[in-house]
């Protein structure tokens, strides 16, 4: 409804009377669109399953790769004990290596597109 449609009388503005067209304007209005939403609520059932399927194969996945890290850091440091038991060295610093820096070589302030590598 517009304001239009609003009757004055003594300064106090009052709603305009129901009629019949008022009512199927609305009935029209209000079938046109649950209709539309009902073509389309089965959308949101596919997405919440989709979510779950998705957040449960997260979690899976997720668990089966830190049980392959644990047993990859388990065989590791069974090799370096076998490693150094052979050769006599002394374990591996359990340091993470730090990944390498590349810097550019200046000569006299310049670039000269020379790259030179530094290992930690």
């Amino acid at each position: 409804m517009s304001a239009a449609m609003w009757k004055r009388e003594d300064g106090v503005n009052t709603p305009p009377a129901p009629t019949l067209a008022m009512y199927t304007e609305a009935m029209n209005k209000f079938t046109k669109a649950a209709e539309a939403f009902m073509e389309h609520v089965h959308l949101l059932t596919e997405a919440r399953e989709a979510y779950q399927e998705a957040m449960s194969s997260s979690a899976a996945l997720r668990s089966s790769l830190d049980a392959g890290d644990k047993t990859l850091r388990s065989l590791m440091l069974q090799l370096e004990q076998v490693v150094s038991a052979h050769l006599g060295e002394p374990p591996v610093d359990k340091k993470k290596s730090e990944p390498t820096k590349v810097e550019p070589i200046r000569a006299n302030n310049e670039s000269v597109g020379v790259v030179r590598t530094s290992f930690p």
